[in-house]
């Protein structure tokens, strides 16, 4: 029994496995089509790294657009930059580095195509939501996010009675019932 397994082991020539004949990227080959090792792309191999343009923006900004949005931010954005977007969301709290205010004035004047990169690619430690957020949603979370931007300005005396009501029902740090 203990035979076997000196015997596998002893099979096994380190230098038999590191040096090996391999075929560089570019070198010729009489073996495979076109003459060399690299492979052109079977016909509609998409990479994942084409640049494909932004979807087209949304003609009509509607509250139903402006619900989708605030629904995907929910999702996906408050976990770091926060219910209200100045970036103290919850795993910042626990120890991640604090994205962006979302109110500083040079996300205010980033154009919505830079967002939407942003959101599909990430920046800095953001990673790319490009492949759990799709191109329509996209849209709709950059729309969110200019309501929410412009929220920040509006003084109290410009809100509704009700919605006065709403505020100071629900205190400081809190945010009111819908």
């Amino acid at each position: 029994m203990l035979a076997v397994p000196l015997l596998a082991v002893g099979g096994c020539k380190r230098e038999d496995m590191a040096v090996q004949d391999k075929s560089r990227t570019w070198s010729v080959s009489h073996l495979l089509p076109h003459g060399r090792v690299v492979q052109p792309p079977v016909p509609g191999t998409v990479s994942p790294d084409d640049n494909h343009p932004p979807a087209p923006q949304p003609a009509v900004i509607d509250a139903a657009l402006l619900a989708r949005g605030g629904q995907r931010y929910a999702i996906y954005c408050t976990p770091c930059h926060g219910r209200d977007g100045i970036g103290d969301g919850m795993i910042v709290r626990r120890g991640f580095p604090h994205p962006p205010d979302l109110h500083a004035a040079a996300l205010r004047r980033m154009p919505a195509a830079g967002l939407y990169d942003v959101i599909d690619r990430g920046y800095g430690v953001m990673y790319g939501y490009g492949d759990r957020i799709g191109p329509a949603d996209r849209w709709a979370v950059i729309a969110y996010l200019r309501a929410l931007q412009r929220s920040g300005d509006v003084p109290a005396s410009a809100l509704t009675a009700d919605d006065r009501e709403k505020l100071d029902q629900a205190g400081p740090g809190r945010e009111p019932s819908r």
